[in-house]
């Protein structure tokens, strides 16, 4: 079920758009309490019997149960699995959880206040989709988050909480946001004034910090940017640690230019290839973490925006292959991929070496990652890439079977701009809204 996990990480715990939970956490570094209203000594957890369920929480009347607590942190952990977490780390882990989870129980109780039903046949519709994506049927996924110390009730919770919220904000909230033709041409004559120069697509993970505990907030940071160096995902991690409005979108600034962004980042960001992840900036007011995601100039063709038609041989071997008895097979598929025929033959080769043949006609050449990208740039229709990856994973070549390059100038897409302001609005008053909820809320913690 390793292809579960890495599904989990690359969404941030599985998500239909973005989990709530992993969606709207906070940062356990600083005292996120301030931000809900709570007591500056907020504590929930003791030793207790671990099979006795008793509340960590009760949101006005609804019962957070210890186990409730333990399911979402064993399913964060298994989506991070290649991350080793401290005890210290998983109590502060725990903490933003229980926060999660009173948002969640907010928005569901909103939505049964308002009469916005999520019916059973949806959520297990939804819950299956996940599952798919994963590679697996509705039942073993839920045998592989039991075999994480999770469960499908605590996803399916998830799944439930996301649907309320996104029908609440579709009757309350966005038929209201409004985006005038006018602010989109402002945008436009912005863009066509800038046209050529570089823009980059920056993601965040932001932490506050004062004078009394820079020293406490900047080793924060450098542990989190160790564990997403050592696998995690710089998304989930966004979502569960950032302090900046960017965390509910796993800390996507989206396209941005240098002037657009504080110096100290602007310094950093410009200097970045493509991929690479920042040590932790300091800047008024505390620490950011950035990962430069792509970058491209403005209103000229991305060359990375290519479709490329793909075919992928891969061979798998036994556990505990010794490479000298793989590497003949390896050096079998890479003489018969580069010996000319294309995609034409690909299914006769993986056929003889009893490979595995996978073909794909939409992938975008940024998102491949960086070392295929520059072989792949370099590659003619019906050339292949050397074989690649593991003999735990399986040995891969990927073979070009076309490529559709981008038109040679990008023009600005109105609708598609007033969109993307209507969404950044709608998700401005999605976040005042919960902010509302929690300030009406009563909630008594045990």
């Amino acid at each position: 079920m390793r292809r579960t996990i890495g599904i989990l990480a690359a969404v941030g715990l599985a998500s239909v758009s973005a989990w709530p939970a992993m969606a709207q956490s906070n940062n356990p570094l600083t005292n996120t309490a301030e931000q809900l209203g709570l007591p500056e000594s907020f504590t929930v957890f003791g030793e207790r019997d671990p099979n006795v369920r008793t509340p960590t929480a009760i949101v006005n009347g609804e019962i957070v149960t210890r186990t409730d607590v333990d399911h979402r942190v064993n399913l964060f952990i298994a989506a991070n699995s290649s991350v080793q977490i401290s005890d210290e780390e998983r109590m502060q882990l725990r903490m933003q959880i229980v926060r999660n989870l009173i948002d969640e129980t907010l928005q569901i109780q909103e939505a049964r206040a308002n009469d916005i039903l999520v019916p059973s046949s949806d959520i297990d519709a939804t819950f299956a989709q996940v599952a798919q994506r994963s590679g697996a049927s509705p039942e073993e996924f839920s045998e592989f988050l039991r075999s994480q110390g999770s469960s499908a009730r605590t996803m399916k919770r998830q799944i439930q909480g996301e649907l309320a919220w996104q029908r609440v904000l579709r009757r309350y909230v966005n038929p209201f946001v409004a985006v005038s033709d006018a602010e989109v041409e402002a945008i436009i004559d912005t863009l066509e004034q800038n046209r050529g120069q570089t823009e980059y697509r920056v993601a965040e993970i932001y932490l506050p910090a004062r004078p009394d505990n820079q020293a406490e907030i900047l080793s924060g940071a450098q542990r989190i940017l160790q564990q997403i160096s050592a696998g995690g995902s710089f998304q989930a991690y966004a979502r569960q640690f950032s302090q900046a409005s960017t965390a509910a979108v796993g800390g996507d600034l989206g396209w941005v230019r240098p002037a657009q962004l504080p110096a100290e980042l602007a310094a950093v960001v410009t200097q970045m290839p493509v991929g690479g992840i920042s040590q932790p900036i300091p800047l008024p007011g505390g620490f950011s973490i950035v990962a430069l995601i792509d970058q491209r100039q403005v209103l000229v063709s991305n060359p990375r925006d290519a479709m490329l038609s793909l075919s992928q041989i891969t061979l798998t071997f036994p556990p505990g292959t010794m490479r000298d008895v793989a590497e003949p097979q390896v050096e079998a598929l890479a003489s018969a991929t580069q010996a000319g025929g294309g995609c034409g033959v690909a299914g006769d080769i993986a056929q003889r070496l009893g490979g595995e043949l996978v073909q794909n006609d939409g992938v975008r050449l940024g998102d491949l990652p960086d070392v295929l990208q520059q072989s792949m740039a370099n590659l003619q229709v019906g050339q292949a890439t050397s074989p690649f990856g593991s003999l735990q994973e399986g040995v891969r070549v990927l073979i070009l079977c076309g490529r559709d390059d981008p038109p040679a100038v990008a023009e600005p897409d109105a609708d598609m701009l007033m969109a993307r302001l209507e969404e950044e609005r709608g998700n401005r008053q999605a976040r005042r809204y919960l902010r509302d909820l929690r300030r009406d809320a009563v909630i008594e913690y045990r």
